[in-house]
């Protein structure tokens, strides 16, 4: 990788101080050991010399850096709450070009450090890692638990050769193992925590089978609407698995529960045409109480703003596994108009699923976010309010 200490200037413990810091500002590092892990785990042992970074917020670093030619730049990317591209398209892309499908990446602190303050690992703990990646959070894991207490599972060869590379590098523990993530490790089971990296939407029962009654597993839940979030669950027994939620969060989908992420309009001609009196801009940053609400009762379903001319709309589109032609709507509201004017397509009628959902949650009170949890066993996976024996919506897959 070149040098292996920062340019002058700069120093490791100051790069860390000044992340840490940020972090602790922004609400996303609350225990002071993870200050220490981001010490005892260097994040540029796990980060490439030329790398595409994403910003996780306005002021992070963002673009190419490479350590030989902007060693200052590289450095302060770094440790920075940025994302580092690892892979794109599944290894048939461009990782330095930052176009793509981005399919692997050293996360972002700024959401490494909330799942690792939910999953809460102990010493002596027994972890399970879905979605090694880097390996950075496998050894921060390892560093919390214990040698020889984490086994982080990476679906890609190419991928997992890497982060063995990096784990040797930074001396950790950590044992990782080429697989499929959603059958877990039955071989080391059962386990006292499950952490997972990768967005899913179906929760693999293997996970709740493989993990001791008490233990908990923590992931980003995306089944829709408009982003992940983070997911808590504790475990019952072998089929059950209860928790709640405590905030966003948007993750590269696990691959085989992967759906097309872009809105496509078709058949306009066979379209059904209406009005409507909500505005667009309800949905725009709805309460994210209503939006589990709308997960729950519009299954498979994304959508996103737009602005223009003076006027908002909203599209909508079914998660339908890369088909060509599945269902979609669009509310249009004219600058001064009334109404908005409606248009939908297909086997589903999207926007008025979604105008039913909200109007539901009106109608219960408008319940917070706080307020929701979810359960998962054999018969799928249902959202609750308020308590797991109460009002309760079975989410449709």
């Amino acid at each position: 990788m070149g040098a292996v200490t920062p340019p002058d200037g700069f120093t490791f413990d100051g790069l860390v101080a000044k992340l840490a810091a940020h972090l602790r500002a922004r609400g996303s590092l609350t225990d002071a050991r993870w200050e220490e892990a981001l010490r005892a785990v260097p994040r540029h042992l796990f980060a490439p010399a030329a790398a595409w970074f994403t910003s996780n917020h306005a002021s992070a670093p963002r673009g190419r850096f490479a350590l030989d030619d902007e060693p200052a730049a590289w450095w302060t990317a770094v440790y920075a709450d940025t994302s580092v591209v690892l892979q794109t398209d599944d290894g048939a892309g461009d990782p330095l070009s930052g176009k793509g499908l981005f399919s692997s990446s050293v996360s972002a602190p700024g959401i490494v450090f909330p799942f690792l303050e939910l999953l809460a690992p102990q010493k002596g703990d027994r972890i399970l890692e879905i979605g090694t990646g880097s390996g950075w959070t496998a050894a921060l894991l390892s560093w919390a638990a214990g040698a020889n207490s984490v086994i982080s599972i990476e679906v890609d060869p190419e991928m997992a050769a890497r982060a063995a590379a990096n784990l040797r590098k930074a001396g950790s523990a950590a044992q990782l193992v080429v697989g499929d993530g959603v059958k877990g490790w039955p071989e080391q089971a059962p386990f006292d925590r499950v952490h997972v990296t990768v967005g899913v939407s179906d929760i693999p029962m293997a996970w709740i089978e493989q993990t001791r009654p008490g233990g908990v597993i923590v992931l980003p839940w995306h089944a829709g609407g408009l982003v992940g979030h983070q997911l808590r669950l504790k475990v019952v027994n072998e089929t059950t698995a209860v928790g709640r939620f405590h905030g966003t969060a948007s993750y590269m989908m696990l691959r085989e529960q992967r759906y097309n992420t872009r809105w496509s309009g078709h058949h306009h001609e066979a379209a059904h045409r209406s009005t409507t009196r909500i505005s667009p801009r309800t949905f725009w940053d709805m309460d994210l109480g209503a939006q589990l609400l709308c997960i729950a009762l519009v299954p498979r379903v994304s959508w996103y703003d737009v602005s223009e001319d003076g006027g908002d709309s909203l599209l909508l589109y079914e998660l339908d596994d890369h088909a060509a032609e599945g269902s979609w709507a669009a509310c249009d509201l004219k600058a001064g108009a009334a109404e908005a004017e409606v248009t939908q397509y297909g086997d589903r009628r999207l926007w008025d699923e979604l105008s039913s959902a909200y109007r539901q949650w009106i109608s219960l009170g408008r319940p917070g976010y706080d307020r929701f949890g979810l359960t998962v066993d054999p018969a799928g996976i249902q959202l609750w309010l308020d308590h797991p024996s109460a009002r309760t919506w079975k989410m449709q897959t």
